[in-house]
């Protein structure tokens, strides 16, 4: 009868014990990273291969999928091979250490590289330490990008929060609740690029295209309007790029606050209205505490959004007319100006601003699952 772990241990010295373990050790850590690099050797093959590019990219897809599968198994084939003590303290690792891999590859470096970078000036040569800082924050346009975030925030985020709030209440009570919310959620479906050029049709200043102009021609007698490169009504054409986002947003949070409110006990809600409530003080006083952690986590989620907007911008005005935000001002001193110094400044500035809200809202997400 083979002995357990713990029979083996008593029965061995110690310097016998620690061989055999740290034999085990290093083999569950040699076949692993064998692996691994046939896994890597086989993607720079796959790379300098002369097939076509359609058998790479499949050959590729399977290699990958199934070297991280091979991966997996081996790794954890060696662990329950190891005792109890052992194995419960390197499985969380097998199984959680992919993931914390990629992520450190493929975020925390590309992130410290650009930090590295905008220490230095456009041509890379020339280290200028936090210069790069220094003009962003006394640049015109970064001001101007900045003030239009801000204003992206503060009525794109929370017009679209209030927005999906309203309708998951008011579809709740409806017949048509699945058709209503069906209707409002469908945007969610378009990528941000095709609600770009959908929105760009309607703002078109010829009122034979431009369904706003249609509108407003046909009902002043005025003449047409470009309404995203009015600069007489700067800052306020933002609205008109901040109302795709609502568009589009505004289903996401109608799901979300729909799921939360039913899940409020009928009970409490049927107390409140026996007790004489009327049904706005239901919605203030028993409905708004009660998914307050929804609409914390929702509107930090749109905010982070918001903070990060590029692809409505660029594809509508390409940040002219004063409408440009952080990224896209990025962009555009990245690659269009070639400052690759003053671009990764902004980069990183934008990676801080989005950070604090996003840890606060992973916060939120586990005070409501701990709840």
């Amino acid at each position: 009868m083979q002995r357990s772990t713990e029979e083996f241990q008593k029965s061995t010295s110690p310097v016998e014990w620690l061989s055999v373990n740290a034999v085990r050790l290093l083999t569950a850590i040699a076949i692993p990273l064998v692996t691994f690099l046939g896994l890597y050797w086989g993607f720079f093959f796959l790379r300098d291969s002369s097939a076509p590019k359609e058998i790479i990219a499949l050959i590729a897809i399977v290699w990958g999928v199934g070297g991280v599968a091979a991966l997996y198994l081996v790794a954890n084939a060696l662990t329950e091979q190891m005792g109890d003590a052992w194995r419960s303290r390197i499985q969380p690792f097998i199984f959680v250490g992919p993931a914390v891999a990629i992520l450190i590859w493929y975020l925390a470096l590309p992130s410290l590289r650009t930090f590295w970078i905008s220490l230095y000036d456009r041509s890379g040569a020339d280290f200028v330490g936090l210069s790069n800082y220094s003009a962003v924050f006394t640049t015109r346009n970064m001001f101007t990008a900045f003030r239009n975030n801000l204003l992206w925030i503060l009525f794109g985020a929370s017009t679209s929060v209030i927005f999906g709030l309203l309708v998951a209440v008011l579809a709740d009570r409806s017949r048509f609740e699945r058709v209503a919310k069906s209707v409002i959620f469908m945007p969610m479906a378009i990528s941000m690029v095709g609600a770009g050029v959908i929105w760009n049709m309607m703002y078109e200043v010829n009122p034979d295209i431009g369904l706003l102009n249609a509108i407003y021609t046909g009902l002043t007698g005025n003449a047409p309007v470009a309404w995203k490169a009015a600069a007489q009504i700067a800052p306020w054409n933002n609205l008109f790029l901040i109302a795709v986002m609502v568009w589009l947003q505004s289903g996401f949070a109608m799901v979300l606050f729909s799921a939360a409110i039913k899940g409020i006990p009928s009970e409490i809600l049927e107390a409140g209205r026996v007790d004489g409530a009327t049904e706005i003080q239901v919605f203030f006083r028993i409905m708004l505490p009660y998914i307050m952690g929804t609409i914390i986590t929702v509107s930090t989620t749109i905010t982070i959004f918001s903070l990060k907007i590029f692809d409505v911008v660029q594809v509508m005005t390409g940040g002219q007319f004063d409408t440009q935000v952080i990224a896209t001002q990025f962009y555009r001193e990245y690659f269009t100006n070639q400052n690759a110094g003053f671009g990764s400044a902004i980069a990183i500035i934008l990676l801080i601003t989005v950070v604090p809200v996003m840890i606060y809202n992973l916060r939120q997400l586990n005070d409501q699952e701990a709840f």
